[in-house]
């Protein structure tokens, strides 16, 4: 797939040479830059495009899925919410506004706009990895597991999949369920920092305070002053008998938590 897109590119620069300024070219240009993670020269493409042809619902949905790489998760649901008005009832444009406004903590209006992508193009893998995200922080951890074992089977072996499949089944109290999954996360993604803050309360319930003890060490490594992190590692300090070391987290976490 990757060698495909790159021919694309390849065609689509010859025809920028040769007709510069053309939005078609610009604005298709842009999304195969967006396949190949190029997120910026995918943006100035589209910006260009917009200003050639503005009002396109293409660009627009375009451009908001490529700021919501970016992190820019207002100006993303800006362009989403435009191309909406132009163009309702497009699976890409409301599977890419549910999940923007799932970053931004609108979780029921992301579950409405994701509902919405799943009548229109079911089987979708990214609607469901986010629709299920979103599941999980409304409590439905049912849901959200039915959802994330639907995109494991459309795209297995997929980390950001397993490692949600996990903190879900570790919300289900299936924690030799969670930890099957942690793991299988940690191979394909190692060093996330969710997916060892999660395995570790996972085998903090199994009883591997070692385990989970190293798992909140190498997670604060990664991300440091995580109060959830340092209140669990201080209670795996203290089943390990470390007071001192316990102690010390749990000082930073409630530092965290209630600055004075």
């Amino acid at each position: 797939m990757f060698d495909a897109y790159q021919g694309a590119l390849e065609d689509l620069d010859k025809a920028n040479v040769l007709e510069p300024n053309d939005a078609f070219t610009l604005r298709n240009r842009a999304d195969v830059k967006r396949m190949l993670d190029d997120c910026q020269g995918a943006l100035e493409d589209l910006d260009k495009a917009n200003v050639l042809e503005p009002n396109d619902a293409f660009t627009l949905r375009v451009r908001g899925a490529v700021k919501r790489m970016l992190d820019a998760y207002q100006g993303a649901l800006e362009d989403l919410d435009k191309a909406d008005v132009l163009e309702p009832n497009d699976a890409f444009t409301l599977k890419s506004r549910g999940d923007v406004k799932r970053m931004l903590d609108d979780y029921q209006g992301a579950l409405e706009n994701l509902d919405k992508a799943n009548v229109l193009e079911p089987n979708d893998a990214f609607t469901l990895r986010s629709r299920a995200v979103v599941k999980r922080k409304l409590d439905d951890y049912q849901g959200a597991s039915e959802d994330l074992d639907k995109a494991d089977v459309l795209e297995p072996n997929d980390a950001f999949t397993l490692k949600s499949r996990g903190d879900v089944k570790r919300m289900l109290d299936d924690y030799q369920g969670a930890l099957e999954n942690l793991d299988k996360a940690n191979v394909l993604e190692p060093n996330d920092a969710f997916t060892l803050r999660s395995r570790a309360v996972v085998k903090r319930k199994l009883d591997d305070y070692q385990g989970a003890s190293e798992d909140l060490d190498k997670a604060d490594v990664l991300e440091p002053n995580n109060a959830f992190a340092l209140r669990i590692s201080g209670d795996v300090k203290r089943m390990l008998d470390d007071c001192p070391r316990a102690l010390e987290d749990l000082d930073k976490a409630n530092v965290l938590l209630w600055p004075q």
